[in-house]
């Protein structure tokens, strides 16, 4: 899985929950990698033996501890520049060979992002929080601070040395209102961890106005009304998982699960 567009070496992580459908695919377009590691997300379906039979090497992940399985890939990796994704997201031929261009030439401080086109229900979303979005997709381990309390895919880009790729990555997470529930589920349990990590209490902004201005930046604000019925849906769900995601924590505070 080499590829002479790059001199750097590149190891991609990538996360999965019942993805048989789309992980073979996804691993073909990232073959131009050195070392491919799918972090599996307590699959029930064919997605681990689709994943090892591809080549790559599957790390368990353990009662959903995203970010502890996180940083301990990035430490079993094998190369320096890493790849961090999903297998519900889809890479380019453009995308791909200007990632090989960047990092032929990059310096070990610099990250790259770039933006996520969504595909919800079938539809391209062209609006909303999601499509304005920066994601972190490279980074070296140069700069990988291990006592972050937070995912990888949630950093800002902060750093004068962070670059914005020009072409964006495809996101097909989501065909069905479950299925979105249920990724945005886990995330949102990731995030009242690292709350909890902080010490952070909710109260009752969290719970009653931080839903509704959330809704109310990515349908109005960040447009999403204009992408219809599905732009409306979206920002319902990702308000409603704010929601969950504070009442998961104030679960956390209780010693309940």
């Amino acid at each position: 899985m080499n590829s002479d567009k790059s001199k750097q070496k590149i190891s991609v992580l990538t996360f999965c929950h019942n993805q048989e459908k789309n992980i073979e695919n996804h691993l073909k377009q990232l073959s131009f990698a050195d070392e491919i590691i799918v972090i599996d997300q307590n699959s029930t379906d064919r997605s681990v033996d689709i994943a090892a039979k591809n080549g790559a090497f599957v790390l368990k992940l353990e009662n959903n501890a995203k970010i502890a399985q996180e940083k301990l890939a990035v430490f079993k990796a094998k190369n320096d520049w890493i790849l961090l994704t999903d297998c519900t997201y889809q890479f380019s031929n453009l995308l791909t060979d200007e990632i090989l261009d960047k990092i032929s030439s990059a310096n070990n401080r610099t990250q790259f992002y770039t933006k996520e086109t969504l595909f919800f229900f079938g539809k391209k979303i062209k609006y909303g929080d999601i499509y304005t979005k920066k994601k972190l997709l490279i980074f070296n381990k140069e700069r990988y601070n291990d006592s972050n309390n937070s995912s990888l895919c949630d950093q800002d880009d902060t750093s004068k040395t962070s670059i914005v790729l020009k072409n964006r990555i495809d996101s097909y997470a989501y065909n069905s209102f479950d299925e979105y529930n249920t990724n945005l589920g886990f995330l949102r349990k990731t995030e009242a961890q690292v709350l909890f990590n902080k010490k952070i209490k909710p109260n009752f902004y969290h719970f009653l106005f931080k839903p509704f201005f959330v809704f109310v930046n990515q349908y109005f604000i960040k447009l999403g009304f204009i992408d219809g019925k599905e732009g409306c849906i979206l920002a319902s769900i990702n308000a409603f998982s704010i929601l969950k995601r504070y009442l998961i924590l104030w679960l956390l505070y209780r010693d309940m699960d």
